[in-house]
């Protein structure tokens, strides 16, 4: 008996046969958090991983740390990044602890077999063994270390930064309370108020804390970053120092360097260079993915004020499956690279990310990647 297509779902087929399904989360919202759009449960709760680093960033840059270091605009990317661990991001990691005062030693992340193939091959063909600095969250771990430094009032050693990775530190509950507040967490009237959600941290792969909520929270998290980076376009007098000022320089950082935020033929890094500068867009590990897109002619057609935020999760956390689906759910809004976000169609560079054709060991195409699913208004 033939079995009916599951919905919201991402499948792939063989022989056109469906031989595997991944449910699909997504959640769409404004700036205020009101619920737009959705696939799936867009309340489900989830750990947003390296998707929090833009806002893990921010933290960093209100501690003050980023301009006391004299850190660049791509070494605040690099905080945002889960890098390839090529020799241009090791050679950044190393760099910025330079600039802080800290060395090697200090991080509290472990080197890692690298995200991309081409580092992995040539590791192995070297015989190479990373080291900390080598971690595809390096430049996360020394922007905590920087800010931990300038909460303690401590510019080169001492206690100020031991144990920074760890939850009950000055720099992670600051980190926390930035994150909290981003995403508009606590917002509600009290106990006892449905609304008055929090989040719940775990533990990284990074061995950093992680934060999880429900999924639509991250959306208005990404829609708040690209609502500050259009403030400061149109009003650039915005007083400096302001978390609008803060939120609209990560975003800034983040599509200028993509290439420091992800690395050679990473998804993060073509969105970004495909969009150029309407949007930002950052994994997290296990199938999560946030992006923020400013106000365009994309957006007023779907009828939203101001900003966008976009969050996916897959619930069987392929990451794969979790590209084509953003792709997916870009085209169903119809953001396009064209003039001021009203192109069509999906961008060139991002097909191969969307309906993925799947190849045997002798190259004869076996099956596709498929999106089921569809974008519904609440």
């Amino acid at each position: 008996m033939r079995r009916p297509l599951q919905k919201d779902t991402i499948t792939s087929t063989r022989g056109g046969v469906i031989e595997n399904s991944h449910s699909v989360h997504v959640a769409i919202t404004n700036t205020k958090g009101d619920l737009l759009y959705y696939v799936g449960d867009p309340h489900r709760l989830t750990l947003a991983r390296s998707a929090a680093k833009p806002a893990q960033a921010l933290a960093i840059v209100e501690t003050g740390a980023v301009d006391k270091f004299n850190l660049d605009e791509g070494d605040l990317a690099f905080m945002c990044a889960s890098n390839n661990s090529e020799e241009r991001h090791i050679a950044r990691a190393r760099s910025m602890l330079h600039k802080i005062g800290a060395g090697e030693r200090d991080l509290r992340c472990g080197g890692h077999i690298p995200l991309s193939d081409s580092v992995h091959r040539d590791w192995i063909k070297r015989d190479f063994v990373p080291g900390p600095v080598c971690s595809n969250c390096s430049g996360k771990h020394v922007g905590m270390i920087a800010g931990a430094k300038v909460l303690a009032g401590d510019d080169v050693d001492g206690d100020g930064v031991e144990g920074y990775h760890l939850p009950t530190h000055p720099i992670q509950l600051h980190v926390r309370r930035v994150v909290d507040e981003v995403c508009g967490l606590g917002l509600g009237d009290g106990p006892g108020d449905d609304t008055r959600d929090e989040s719940v941290w775990g533990l990284d792969g990074c061995n950093l804390p992680a934060p999880a909520f429900e999924l639509h929270y991250l959306a208005r998290m990404n829609a708040t970053f690209a609502a500050a980076a259009d403030i400061m376009a149109t009003n650039p007098s915005t007083s400096m120092g302001t978390r609008i000022e803060a939120m609209s320089r990560v975003f800034n950082a983040m599509w200028r360097h993509p290439g420091l935020v992800g690395g050679e033929g990473r998804f993060c890094t073509l969105l970004m260079e495909a969009y150029g500068g309407l949007l930002i867009g950052k994994l997290g590990a296990d199938g999560c993915y946030g992006i923020g897109v400013r106000e365009c002619a994309a957006t007023r057609k779907l009828g939203v004020e101001g900003a966008l935020g976009i969050s996916v999760k897959i619930e069987d956390g392929n990451v794969g499956v979790l590209y084509s689906a953003v792709v997916e759910v870009l085209a169903q809004l119809g953001i396009g690279i064209g003039a001021d976000g009203d192109g069509d169609g999906v961008p060139g560079i991002l097909e191969k990310f969307h309906y993925q054709r799947i190849f045997n060991t002798v190259g004869v195409e076996t099956g596709v990647l498929a999106p089921c699913f569809r974008v519904r208004a609440v």
